[in-house]
């Protein structure tokens, strides 16, 4: 009872700010709700706001005991769904797949999959030493494990 309330507020804000998303949505046994939350241009303290009011005022408090935190997806925190990648369109991510690790500058996304460019040092193909050489590849959602943005200072 309690949970379906708390899910139905929380949509519902979802709903009011299109620009939000849901990432993760946790609570525990003894009423300890925990929401992170993205936006398609960020999230700010404000967004948190938000999101914990449209719960924390519509729930009353002499009925139910409970705790709420709502978060914004860490910068270093894994992409979840396709839609987080669309806001990191020209910066550099590191995504996995079941085959191998790249890191590249994420440069398009679509409804299935991410392009990711970057440059290589390879062997020349006819004598000593290295060449520099653009790499792009296609990369579809189902098969990325996970996927971050790389933070350079």
């Amino acid at each position: 009872m309690f949970l379906d309330t708390v899910k139905k507020l929380l949509n519902q804000a979802l709903e009011e700010r299109q620009d939000l998303f849901l990432i993760d949505f946790k609570m525990s046994n003894d009423n300890a709700i925990k929401v992170i939350i993205d936006g398609d241009k960020g999230v700010t303290v404000e967004d948190c706001i938000f999101v914990s009011r449209a719960i924390e005022h519509n729930i009353d408090r002499e009925e139910y005991d409970f705790s709420l935190e709502v978060m914004s997806a860490g910068a270093a925190s894994s992409f979840n769904m396709p839609r987080q990648f669309t806001k990191h369109v020209g910066r550099t991510l590191e995504v996995k797949t079941q085959t191998e690790t790249i890191e590249g500058k994420l440069t398009n996304t679509t409804e299935e999959e991410i392009t990711l460019e970057w440059k290589s040092r390879e062997p020349k193909p006819v004598g000593k030493g290295k060449v520099t050489v653009n790499k792009k590849q296609n990369i579809a959602f189902k098969d990325i494990l996970e996927a971050k943005v790389i933070i350079k200072f």
